[in-house]
């Protein structure tokens, strides 16, 4: 089976690309299942009932997020609510929704882990042993995590640490897309997807509001840039009685 795998989408400019973009992407790869992780996806960052209507109508199967899961407070219902919307599973107990998902695709599950990286991120409980716990309880063969983390030693750490164990290990959060895809004992790897929003910008925020902090060491609100918009993402091709990855590539499509 193919599975598409789609980086942090952006604001309302990475959403409205996503909407044009995805289905013919999903064509093209031969999808069978489509995840997103939507968790900038409001202006403003955060992500909002609004923003995950747009991304599960544009073809997302489960949505991941991050670090900005709850920025919004209108999005806690939806987390309750909403088994293919996550958030990462090493928030730890007592916070709105889930951190995984299991999705019956009828001859065959998909399962999506949520985590969240430790280095330069706010604290959250151990995520290689909150992955532990979490695949005593999954039953799917099929398993693919979102690695929400800053750190690439972090992240390649956790591919190795889970290689044979899942599917694949797809990076997100740094906004963008690495180089290093490979397949680790039936694993695919990757360190970060990248970003799906605006192409002229630096990490989808208007450039002269980041270069403006590097120059004056002057604080601004962060503004999402708008026009020209490219989706990052990787396209997994996963053995379906094994659960095993056969073959990783990355993607990079412009939207006009």
């Amino acid at each position: 089976m193919k599975i598409l795998f789609i980086g942090d989408v952006v604001g309302d400019a990475g959403v409205k690309a996503l909407l044009s973009g995805l289905p013919d992407m999903r064509r093209e790869c031969g999808a069978d299942f489509t995840i997103v992780n939507g968790e900038n996806s409001s202006e403003n960052n955060g992500i909002s009932a609004r923003s995950a209507d747009d991304i599960f109508s544009a073809g997302a199967d489960v949505i991941t997020t991050g670090n900005h899961a709850f920025r919004r407070k209108s999005i806690l219902a939806e987390y309750e609510h909403n088994e293919r919307l996550i958030r990462p599973a090493n928030y730890g107990d007592g916070v709105a929704g889930r951190g995984y998902c299991e999705v019956d695709c009828g001859a065959y599950s998909v399962a999506v882990i949520n985590l969240m990286g430790t280095a330069f991120m706010q604290p959250v409980d151990n995520p290689f042993k909150c992955a532990d716990e979490l695949l005593k309880q999954i039953t799917s063969r099929i398993i693919i995590v979102d690695f929400h983390a800053e750190a690439t030693s972090e992240k390649s750490a956790m591919s190795w640490y889970l290689a044979g164990r899942v599917s694949a290990v797809i990076g997100t959060h740094t906004h963008v897309q690495t180089a290093d895809e490979r397949i680790i004992n039936g694993t695919g790897c990757l360190t970060d997807a990248g970003m799906t929003g605006p192409v002229n910008s630096i990490l989808g925020v208007r450039k002269e509001i980041i270069i403006d902090k590097f120059v004056n060491y002057i604080p601004r609100p962060h503004i999402f840039a708008d026009g020209e918009c490219r989706i990052n993402g990787v396209c997994l091709e996963i053995d379906r009685r094994s659960g095993q990855c056969v073959s990783i590539e990355r993607i990079c499509k412009t939207i006009q």
